[in-house]
């Protein structure tokens, strides 16, 4: 029934930013067109094309209602007609996370056979980019620069904190009231589906990293019979995200005790500190003295920003320790501050779609549960990074779900789940949880690996080809397959 209705209504049209509307008679055929100007150009002779499709914007009445628009991209195939195995929809994460220039970037680094095997379909997630956007305005005071102290070190501060994520969702209720209960990834899943209608193709393939592995398995949990096949990539584990964020804040804390160890262990690049301690305190140095001056709009939060995002991947630990170093010699912060404006409108589009679609996806956390795991983890280490403990402020969300996200299913073909040993922002025990879902599903893990994202991306022969052959010719390992990494970066 979902599927003839799609095929009768789904429509791909230009793409302009959409908004929700009252619903629209459907246009008779699909049409890609050109893409806007931020969606960069693959290398000739390959071709990206851009439009946007017309979704329900309540899947459970679909047939009434208000209808939003969804931008989907696409790169078709290099090769021959014989060498095609249909489409493989792409997701770089978030939640919150733009995708329709990922069917260029992403596929730009994908093996030759997945390039030549598959159209590659790019979309901005329901919420996002030209998505219909959420936006939730202030947030909390979220992007004041500075930011207030992320990290509550007393009751009293405690207590400014949760008050602070009550008036974080009191704006999204404000500016986003009509959004809330439907940005949630069973929606999303939905959309994907549509997708695969509107393109006219049997199966949906899907690469999803980080957050799109969380989509892929809530996809699979709604549509098993049209999965076709399924690389998830950077695991994010079947919890709640409340529960996910809290797993996360506490491997951040390993990661970081890592980097410390490794700056120590080239003094002579970075001058921080000889030892793991050393470099500890310096960089608490750096975020005392932040805290007490912030530098041109640059205190505490700002810093432990840039510190989460330079934890996830070894290749930005250098840039990190330099503006350690850089700081404490000169004062200055330019190094640390990220390439984009954090309140521009991308980021502020993110930030509202990250906390839509996490609330939306099953009941929150109660505020004593809040107070009560900061101070549990603060006891691992009084100077934790919270950065990504979003989800936090659902225990103040109006829109209270009722169940969370079915995610795998039994009924699924095999997956192949792909994970980094070492990885801080989606731990390797979350691919393990998820493939008792998937059953029958495969797990790659690249030993050795400290970095968040994986296939086609750390530049792995065996990660690589053992996914293209997946992909391209449904080879499914005999067993787990265990990659040789690379261990940690050689400073530069």
């Amino acid at each position: 029934m979902l599927l003839s209705a799609l095929a009768a209504a789904a429509t791909l049209s230009p793409v302009p930013p959409a908004q929700a509307s009252a619903p629209a008679a459907p246009a008779p055929r699909l049409h890609f067109g050109a893409c806007p100007d931020s969606v960069p150009k693959p290398a000739a002779p390959d071709h990206v094309e851009c439009g946007r499709l017309s979704v329900p914007l309540d899947w459970s009445a679909e047939s009434q209602g208000a209808r939003i628009d969804v931008a989907v991209s696409r790169v078709r195939a290099s090769g021959t007609p014989a060498e095609r195995r249909g489409i493989l929809l792409v997701n770089p994460g978030g939640p919150g996370g733009s995708g329709l220039s990922y069917a260029v970037t992403k596929r730009a680094k994908l093996p030759e056979s997945v390039r030549r095997s598959f159209d590659i379909i790019g979309f901005d997630p329901r919420g996002v980019g030209r998505s219909t956007p959420a936006d939730c305005g202030p947030m909390g005071g979220l992007f004041d620069a500075p930011g207030v102290d992320p990290v509550p070190a007393n009751r009293a501060a405690e207590r400014a904190y949760l008050t602070s994520l009550h008036a974080m969702a009191d704006d999204c209720a404000t500016h986003a009231a009509g959004l809330l209960p439907y940005l949630s990834t069973e929606q999303t899943a939905h959309d994907m589906d549509a997708i695969r209608a509107a393109l006219g193709e049997p199966r949906t393939s899907f690469l999803g990293v980080s957050y799109g592995s969380y989509l892929g398995a809530a996809y699979a949990a709604r549509f098993p019979d049209r999965v076709g096949r399924m690389v998830l990539d950077s695991v994010v584990g079947p919890w709640g995200w409340y529960d996910f964020d809290v797993i996360q804040s506490r491997a951040l804390l390993r990661q970081r005790d890592t980097f410390f160890a490794w700056t120590a262990a080239h003094a002579q690049r970075f001058g921080v500190g000889a030892s793991a301690t050393a470099v500890r305190r310096s960089y608490l140095r750096v975020r005392q003295g932040l805290g007490a001056r912030p530098v041109d709009g640059f205190g505490p939060a700002e810093f432990d920003r840039a510190v989460y995002r330079a934890l996830g991947r070894t290749e930005r630990w250098a840039g990190l320790a330099d503006g350690i170093r850089t700081y404490l010699t000169s004062g200055g912060v330019d190094g640390m501050r990220p390439a984009s404006a954090f309140d521009g409108p991308d980021s502020r589009n993110y930030e509202a779609a990250n906390r839509i679609v996490k609330c939306a996806d099953g009941p929150g956390p109660s505020p004593r549960a809040i107070a009560a795991d900061i101070r549990r983890t603060r006891r691992l280490d009084p100077q934790p990074v919270l950065t990504g403990m979003e989800a936090s402020v659902c225990a103040s969300w109006r829109h209270r779900p009722g169940h969370r996200t079915p995610l795998g299913s039994p009924d699924a073909p095999p997956v192949l789940l792909v994970a980094s040993a070492h990885d801080p922002v989606t731990p390797l025990e979350g691919a393990r949880r998820l493939r008792k879902l998937l059953p029958g599903s495969r797990l790659i893990t690249l030993d050795n690996d400290y970095s968040h994202g994986v296939f086609a991306s750390r530049g792995n022969a065996c990660v690589d080809s053992t996914a293209a052959a997946y992909l391209v010719a449904g080879a499914v390992p005999a067993a787990d397959v265990r990659c040789a990494g690379p261990g940690l970066p050689k400073a530069p």
